[in-house]
């Protein structure tokens, strides 16, 4: 099944011009799944970075708004956008010129491959 997941994902990468990596964790940041192109900036796919999102949206959730949905970090030549599918956290690192929209929208294209990787998630916890 994990490479027929892996298979899709980076169908996926293919289909979104800009789309560099499609990375998907627990809560903790540990990768769960992780498809990425060559162009793909190594920094954003160390532990010490994907492990930021939980902390920075429990530190938002504290805002008095609710939990939070999702994370958008632009920077000069990529963006970087969190989407919190709890237990599981999906990270798509793109280009600046991606549609920050479509990567927002994506987690539905990954509904059925998260409610399976959620119910393994949560077995192991």
């Amino acid at each position: 099944m994990t490479e027929e997941v892996k298979a899709y994902l980076n169908k996926l990468i293919l289909s979104v011009d800009g789309l560099l990596a499609i990375v998907i964790t627990d809560r903790d940041g540990v990768p769960v799944l992780k498809v990425a192109t060559e162009q793909t900036p190594e920094l954003v796919l160390r532990h010490n970075f994907l492990g930021t999102f939980g902390l920075a949206a429990n530190q938002a959730s504290k805002l008095g708004m609710s939990k939070n949905k999702s994370i958008v970090c632009m920077y000069e030549n990529h963006q970087i956008v969190q989407i919190n599918k709890p237990p599981l956290l999906l990270l798509f690192v793109a280009t600046s010129e991606t549609n920050t929209g479509l990567l927002l929208d994506m987690d539905t294209d990954l509904e059925d491959i998260l409610k399976d990787l959620q119910r393994v998630v949560n077995s192991s916890t």
